[in-house]
């Protein structure tokens, strides 16, 4: 029997390969991507570790000033902006830089009033008497400044990104001929899915983040 009839020799060519050649072929800015995205899920996990542990140790009871309610409405709002990009790929495919361009609008827009929300509610915190930091350190509510003004910085560099992509596809949209290398270029899609998995990490990250200052506030 030749070994192109063998069964093991047809087995073994449809053998996935190992995980280590699938990272080898991964695209630069993919890699890259993933390397960020967990360098922030380290950090976010110690920043919230080390408030747990501060706000264990303050000894003040849960419950005695409410979470402001900015925090509850922008994270609707930021819900909302995964949505509005979760269509964007579907637009993209169907070569509809126009309603592509709404979307990834729409998506800013949101992404805008999510940061002005989040202002909203260190202005509650401060009305509530949460300072910034406490004497000798003793205070968790620093924790709670911290951690949201650092997703309100790591959400807007996705919207600086956002806003360039939203530029090129409101530019390429004015031309048939642009509009069908813009569509035909697989650089810009790998751009748009890039766009969107970091969107949705920040989104679930905020996510998580709410959670956890609503169980211990």
């Amino acid at each position: 029997m030749s070994s192109e009839l063998n069964p093991k020799n047809r087995v073994d060519a449809r053998q996935r390969s190992s995980p280590f050649g699938r990272i080898e072929r991964m695209p630069p800015l993919v890699m890259a991507l993933y390397l960020a995205l967990m360098a922030i899920s380290v950090m976010f996990v110690v920043l919230v570790a080390a408030y747990v542990v501060a706000r264990l140790q303050s000894g003040v009871p849960t419950g005695l000033h409410p979470l402001p309610r900015y925090f509850s409405l922008s994270t609707i709002v930021l819900v909302l902006s995964s949505y509005t990009m979760a269509q964007a790929p579907r637009l993209y495919a169907q070569d509809d830089l126009a309603s592509l361009g709404r979307c990834l609008g729409a998506t800013l827009l949101l992404g805008c009033v999510f940061a002005g929300l989040q202002g909203l509610g260190w202005r509650e915190l401060l009305a509530h008497g949460v300072p910034f930091g406490g004497p000798g350190g003793k205070s968790s509510g620093q924790f709670i400044y911290l951690i949201s003004a650092l997703h309100v910085a790591h959400l807007l560099g996705g919207m600086l990104f956002l806003l360039a992509f939203l530029l090129r596809v409101l530019h390429n949209g004015r031309d048939a001929v642009r509009t069908l290398v813009f569509i035909r270029n697989p650089y810009y899609r790998r751009q748009l899915q890039l766009l969107g998995t970091y969107w949705h990490f920040i989104d679930v990250l905020w996510v998580l983040l709410f959670a956890v200052f609503l169980f211990l506030y």
